[in-house]
């Protein structure tokens, strides 16, 4: 079975996905399983699933140097990227590749049981729609 992941947005970065803007999802830390694509959910107040994209991989660096080499599509303000990342060794940003949006947004308790909106990320089995 396919292994996807559902990551949590917050919706003025999920607006920058959905624009071009951020090709960049940035977190502290990774997930470890082998995945296929990722899901997004745009957090409080929508809390919706609105698409997902193929999983293409990540980059892993410091902080600074992660900033130099995305910041271009990092969808993101310097002040923010660096509040988030604050005394964090690595950085890693995902990289979004075509993102396919829902023609309707996905209510994830209708597809996914007792769904808790994940504080990162969450693996699912296959497909969400």
């Amino acid at each position: 079975m396919n292994l996807n992941l559902l990551i949590s947005v917050k919706p003025k970065y999920v607006k920058e996905i959905l624009t071009g803007k951020k090709r960049y999802e940035f977190r502290k830390s990774i997930f470890k399983k082998p995945i296929n694509k990722i899901y997004i959910y745009s957090t409080v107040p929508e809390r919706k699933i609105v698409g997902y994209f193929d999983y293409k991989g990540y980059i892993k660096e410091s902080p600074m140097i992660l900033w130099e080499k995305t910041k271009e599509f990092s969808g993101i303000n310097k002040d923010e990227y660096f509040d988030y990342f604050n005394k964090k060794e690595n950085a890693y940003a995902i990289i979004i590749e075509s993102f396919h949006i829902f023609d309707e947004p996905i209510n994830p308790k209708d597809k996914i049981r007792n769904f808790v909106a994940p504080q990162s990320y969450k693996y699912i089995n296959g497909d969400i729609f």
